[in-house]
């Protein structure tokens, strides 16, 4: 596993903010936000692409692949594969987003504008196009295996996740790399959303803002980052001895068919993803031991989840914890997905939840355990990741316990 987040650029870091409950979401420094309804954001102060990357590959990618290629760094040491003596095409990469090169776009633009068409430079469309990320992957470690990038908005990250389980599981490879980058911090992006009035205006408590399923939560907090998992075929890990932190479990995923920004309110499609995750992986609702929310702080959103929640779960749902990752990272968007996998399977690994942060004032309409303000220890033995998308597009990642 690897990350790039507000809360830290490794797995031990991001897990240890999760843990104690603190915020990566601040006022936005990358531009003056005065103008906006939403200056603030979780966005990443401090990363140096060079600190990671070679400079001349740094300069050849949009941040949202900077982003992206050094959460792959860390997740393929982590994983301890040497793909220089892997069969190259028994590999393969698949790295989701939702916007891919916005800044690039923007910068390109401007130039466009204030130079003229000659001054444009010839790395911008390699640079914003949204399967630079995989892309980049495959040549950066020599993986000639199935590459690929998906786009479904908020649950981008998820799709890639499951496309690459699937492929090891049919057997046409041995490893994937796969999660999803964002980096939509923009003048536009942030335009964009201030313009759908979809973002919070807690200008003034920033690392409040984002209150998933609190009765008090006026909207999302648009974040920046990435997420990376190593997924490996079990008899092809167990012959270099490989550290297994989880296994995949299964995935299921639906369409609302209802408004390409609003979710269904009847919670029909999220119900109807987790369900077909749960029968992939052969689980019953009652073996769940844990839920990683997509809870993005809108009130709509987590109103339908809370809701699907109930209608699958039933009695279970009384006791079945639920946090939300976006409570302390902002909503990353098409990174989003990866990063709250990678925080499930720590779940599952350390046998902790991470809590739900600035839930203060529970709203009715979203009756759930939440785990508000501190980690929580419990056996889990199971456990699922929800990702809700513009457009409508619902995926449920499940994972368990390795005990093989």
């Amino acid at each position: 596993m690897g990350v790039t987040t507000s809360l830290g650029f490794s797995v031990s870091d991001f897990w240890d903010a999760l843990l104690a409950c603190r915020s990566g979401i601040r006022r936005i420094t990358s531009f003056d936000p005065s103008e906006y309804r939403s200056q603030i954001a979780g966005e990443i102060t401090d990363f140096d692409a060079n600190a990671f990357l070679e400079p001349k590959l740094t300069v050849r990618l949009d941040r949202f692949a900077q982003l992206a290629l050094a959460a792959t760094k860390e997740a393929v040491e982590m994983s301890g594969v040497d793909f220089s003596r892997e069969v190259a095409q028994r590999c393969g990469a698949i790295v989701g987003t939702g916007i891919g090169g916005l800044l690039e776009i923007e910068t390109q633009h401007k130039r466009l504008l204030e130079r003229g068409p000659r001054r444009v430079s010839p790395l911008m469309i390699p640079k914003l196009m949204a399967n630079a990320a995989a892309a980049q992957v495959s040549i950066l470690y020599g993986i000639k295996g199935p590459n690929a990038s998906t786009v479904t908005a908020c649950a981008s990250a998820a799709n890639a996740i499951a496309d690459a389980a699937d492929l090891i599981r049919r057997g046409e490879v041995d490893v994937m790399i796969s999660g999803g980058a964002e980096a939509a911090i923009t003048p536009l992006g942030l335009a964009g959303f201030c313009a759908q009035k979809a973002l919070s205006t807690r200008n003034d408590e920033p690392e409040r803002a984002s209150r998933p399923f609190d009765a008090d939560r006026d909207g999302f907090i648009i974040g920046e980052g990435a997420g990376i998992v190593v997924l490996e075929e079990l008899e092809h890990a167990r012959r270099r001895d490989a550290r297994i932190y989880a296994e995949f479990l299964g995935s299921g995923a639906s369409a609302d068919a209802y408004n390409i920004v609003a979710p269904d309110p009847s919670g029909t499609g999220a119900v109807i993803a987790m369900k077909n995750a749960l029968d992939d992986a052969g689980l019953n609702p009652t073996d769940v031991d844990y839920v990683n929310a997509h809870g993005t702080s809108t009130v709509l959103g987590d109103e339908m989840e809370a809701l699907a929640i109930r209608q699958l779960f039933g009695n279970h749902a009384d006791k079945l914890p639920v946090s939300a990752t976006k409570s302390m990272t902002g909503h990353l968007l098409g990174a989003s997905a990866a990063v709250e996998a990678v925080a499930t399977i720590m779940a599952v690994d350390k046998n902790v939840i991470h809590p739900t942060a600035n839930y203060e004032t529970p709203d009715p309409k979203c009756n759930l355990d939440c785990v508000p303000g501190a980690p929580r220890e419990a056996v889990v033995n199971a456990a699922i990741s929800n990702s809700f998308g513009f457009g409508g597009h619902n995926v449920t990642l499940a994972f368990g316990k390795f005990t093989g």
